[in-house]
């Protein structure tokens, strides 16, 4: 979802969102994630101007940070709580979309934005807000193209 509407989204359903990504699977539980929730208009409009693919940051009511202290598998961690934040807004009615954060060009400047300390890593941007319109969904490949018994072949 790269098209949102004005409307404002509630806290306790950014929170409800929230509180979903901070229940995602972890190895050895170590829960390296954290969450920067920026609704300031012109701190979205500064990090989509920093984001490479993430202009439309800048018209989404809400953008999620998601960040990890340095872990073994911070970024399979990460990336499991920020699907969860994908499929918990979609729930939500609310449509979102993931900008790809680490090791990107622009993380450092993000961090500075956001006062993030150095040792903290940034994972992804995610958009969220309520849809302007309903696109179509794409097409995606058939089971029987990407299903393997046994072996690859």
């Amino acid at each position: 979802m790269r098209s949102y509407s004005d409307k404002a989204v509630d806290k306790k359903l950014i929170c409800e969102v929230i509180d979903c990504a901070r229940l995602a699977p972890t190895a050895n539980n170590t829960q390296p994630w954290e969450f920067v929730v920026v609704t300031d208009r012109e701190k979205r409009r500064a990090i989509a101007r920093l984001a490479t693919y993430g202009p439309f940051i800048a018209d989404a009511p809400v953008c999620i940070v998601v960040l990890s202290k340095d872990s073994k598998y911070f970024l399979e961690d990460c990336s499991a709580a920020t699907e969860n934040i994908l499929l918990a807004a979609h729930a939500l009615g609310l449509g979102t979309c993931w900008v790809a954060g680490h090791k990107k060009d622009y993380c450092e400047a993000v961090k500075k934005l956001l006062s993030i300390p150095d040792n903290v890593i940034v994972i992804s941007l995610i958009s969220m807000g309520y849809p302007a319109e309903r696109p179509s969904p794409h097409n995606k490949r058939a089971l029987d193209e990407v299903l393997h018994w046994e072996a690859y072949t």
